[in-house]
């Protein structure tokens, strides 16, 4: 005769198989997460300080060419148009690039041009813009709203 078993009188002790099957299925959960969380990355801005110049040299300048070929600067006018040197323009800027690096700051010029200005002028505003030695240049061309 078979002697039926109950739930009291059977002691099945501690169960370790179902204990390492949940270990390993929140340790999968663990590594596939760990794939999709982002690093913070440092990023690192300079932002414009202001001004403090009091003889009217700007951080920023701007080199204005007309259709016609005159140049101004920061709404000054300057130079005619059949000046290809641009000896005046090439100085003042020589002195800004001068004072703002003996100020620790950097030089950036916007050269804007309508929309019909000759190349070879916006050439002669580069070649100087190149003798005094600035590399902060930016261009706008034809007019603003």
């Amino acid at each position: 005769m078979k002697k039926k078993i109950t739930s009291d009188s059977a002691d099945l002790g501690f169960q370790i198989a179902p204990m390492i099957d949940v270990v390993f299925v929140i340790m999968l959960f663990f590594m596939v997460m760990a794939s999709a969380v982002k690093t913070e990355r440092q990023v690192t801005t300079n932002l414009p300080r202001p001004s403090d110049t009091t003889d009217g040299i700007c951080d920023e300048t701007i080199i204005s060419i007309s259709e016609d070929g005159y140049i101004s600067i920061n709404e000054e006018e300057l130079g005619v148009p059949s000046d290809t040197r641009l000896k005046g323009l090439t100085v003042l800027l020589d002195k800004l690039q001068k004072y703002n690096t003996s100020a620790g700051a950097q030089t950036l010029v916007t050269i804007k041009t309508e929309n019909e200005t000759r190349y070879q002028r916006i050439m002669d505003v580069l070649n100087a813009v190149s003798k005094a030695q600035i590399k902060n240049v930016t261009f706008g061309v034809g007019e603003e709203s």
